[in-house]
């Protein structure tokens, strides 16, 4: 007879279910593969082989794309246009529109379409979009480029954040999601190594420095899209790389992690409604936003801010390599810690406390010297806590289609605050930009208190389950026929009620 799971050990950071024997078994995935001679532990390397670095790669050169306006405007952008700082700023805003509109239906489209078919298409139009910014004469040119580019561009982040959840497990997510968002660091080093180097072409071919490096860096995002679609992989259950064998592993062991829709779901309007109903979307949101609005002030702005305390265009692009250096090496750490001991909630309000920190310094701050240093502390506060925010709303969302929603959902809202971040730092409060950084500590302090909320309910669902307040009844499971249960729902076996209910099964337990 199948039995309600036991709560989980204190000893387990994730919240989950605490062993194989205690869990409800549910019908096992293709049943007739023999997985012997299967090792898991090289199954997951060749997963990561196979995965990270080609999707790291894709996103390096997409934050390469949206945020090079920013090295760009070093080697007189708003000059040759004849824009001003106001339109500028307007140019900025607009792709964040388009950014985060397109965001939810695209990541829909991913799970009904193949990943190897729609990323690629994504990135091959988006570098389209690249190459034609550099050819622009005018102020409106540049404004329908950059919708453009939000546009195509909007897929990717949700998109492969969602594609990754779909391969690992929840105690596995958090590094991967963190070394595919240190692309975003390191693009922020390499743009400005880039920009600096691509500044010696001003004037061949008529081009301004400027224009070359939309031009060259477009050129190379729409090479990597025409390639992308024989390099990227689709979903584990159809996946060519791997075997049989090795497929059926990675889904079984998905659904032994509480997984349950990983060996396919049929799209259902009611999962995209559960998405919209869940309060986890909601709050994840505000959560994301906290750190999400100051990345974008940060590396749009920080060669601006770093020219501003006394460095030229070239120095100050360069100067911002080694915080991005940082960055990379901040964020990766927190992934790999997060997945080893869990506590996703608590690292994010640690960091985003340092973060608050840097802003203070930056706000108070009348020293080129100490700003610099306070940019290394307000990194701690948006690197490492976007890839943990997304591995912390990932894993306490339950099904294929709900979870590609509410990533979506919560990525979409944090980059639409991203439009706020192009306007807070304005050419008339240089040098020291007293209200951007005010508004980015807001921010921060935002993302500081709905990561405690977030945290302390979960805590209490979690606790609500643990003494059986959530328990379904289970029709094959007579300790489980009490009326108090009948609220929660009536269900012929475990396996039924894990399948419809998703995260709100009462067997399953939140990371906290």
């Amino acid at each position: 007879m199948e039995k309600q799971p036991a709560s989980p050990s204190a000893s387990d950071p994730e919240g989950s279910i605490a062993t194989d024997e205690k869990r409800p078994k549910f019908a096992i995935y293709n049943p007739d593969v023999d997985t012997s001679g299967v090792d898991e532990q090289k199954l997951i390397r060749k997963i990561d082989l196979a995965l990270i670095p080609w999707l790291s790669f894709l996103y390096l050169l997409s934050f390469l794309d949206r945020t090079s306006i920013g090295n760009a405007k070093l080697y007189s952008l708003e000059k040759d246009l004849h824009i001003t700082d106001k339109q500028y700023l307007l140019t900025l805003t607009i792709f964040f529109f388009s950014y985060a509109i397109f965001e939810v239906p695209s990541n829909v489209f991913l799970k009904r379409l193949r990943p190897s078919i729609w990323l690629s298409m994504l990135m091959f139009f988006w570098g389209i979009m690249m190459t034609l910014q550099g050819l622009v004469h005018n102020f409106s040119g540049l404004m329908g480029m950059r919708w453009l580019l939000g546009t195509f561009e909007a897929g990717l982040f949700p998109g492969v954040n969602y594609y990754l959840s779909c391969w690992y497990k929840r105690s596995e997510f958090g590094l991967r999601a963190a070394i595919f968002f240190s692309a975003a660091t390191v693009s922020g080093a390499f743009g400005g190594l880039l920009a600096a180097a691509i500044s010696k072409m001003d004037g061949i071919g008529g081009k301004p420095a400027w224009a070359w490096i939309f031009i060259l860096e477009g050129l190379a995002t729409v090479l990597a899209g025409a390639v992308s679609f024989w390099i990227i992989q689709d979903f584990p259950d159809t996946a060519k790389f791997l075997t049989e064998a090795e497929r059926t592993v990675v889904i079984r062991r998905l659904q032994s992690d509480d997984q349950f829709s990983a060996a396919g779901e049929h799209f259902k309007m009611k999962y995209i409604i559960m998405a919209l109903k869940d309060w986890k979307t909601w709050l994840g949101m505000v959560v994301y936003m906290g750190c999400d609005m100051p990345l974008y002030a940060f590396s749009l702005f920080l060669p601006s801010i770093i020219n501003q305390l006394g460095f030229t265009a070239t120095p100050a692009n360069l100067l911002t390599v080694p915080v991005y250096a940082f960055a990379c090496i901040i964020t990766c750490g927190v992934g790999f810690l997060a997945d080893r001991w869990g506590r996703r909630g608590y690292l994010n309000i640690g960091f985003l406390c340092l973060g608050a920190g840097g802003y203070i310094i930056l706000i108070a701050s009348r020293n080129a010297a100490l700003s610099y240093f306070a940019v290394y502390m307000a990194t701690c506060g948006i690197y490492p806590v976007i890839s943990n925010t997304i591995s912390w709303v990932s894993n306490n969302v339950e099904g294929s289609y709900k979870r590609s929603v509410s990533l979506a959902m919560v990525i979409s809202f944090g980059n639409i605050n991203g439009a706020v971040s192009s306007n807070v730092y304005r050419a008339r409060d240089k040098p020291w930009y007293p209200l951007g950084h005010g508004l980015v500590l807001m921010y921060i302090v935002i993302g500081i208190t709905a990561s405690i909320t977030y945290l302390l309910l979960l805590k209490r669902e979690n606790a609500r389950r643990d003494r059986g307040e959530r328990d379904e009844i289970i029709e094959n499971q007579p300790d489980t026929h009490d009326t108090r249960n009948e609220k929660n729902g009536r269900y012929a076996t475990v396996e039924e009620a894990k399948r419809d209910k998703g995260d709100k099964w009462s067997g399953y337990r939140y990371t906290i």
